[in-house]
């Protein structure tokens, strides 16, 4: 029964990790992205123009 204890207690450093390491490997083609000072720009635009969006998207959903 203790090593079933044990076994539940890593599930949660597993799942942490596992998303960190998923969230690296997401990030890692903006991260190359920066390195050109032309798609930085760009780059930096289109999140920007993400997050307006985004924001405007939920202001009209709740009636704000």
């Amino acid at each position: 029964m203790n090593n079933f204890w044990t076994n539940i207690v890593r599930y949660p450093r597993f799942f942490i990790s596992s998303l960190v390491g998923l969230i690296l490997v997401i990030l890692t083609p903006f991260k190359n992205l920066f390195k050109t000072s032309k798609l930085r720009i760009l780059l930096i635009l289109g999140l920007l123009s993400f997050f307006i969006s985004l924001v405007v998207i939920l202001k009209n959903m709740v009636g704000l």
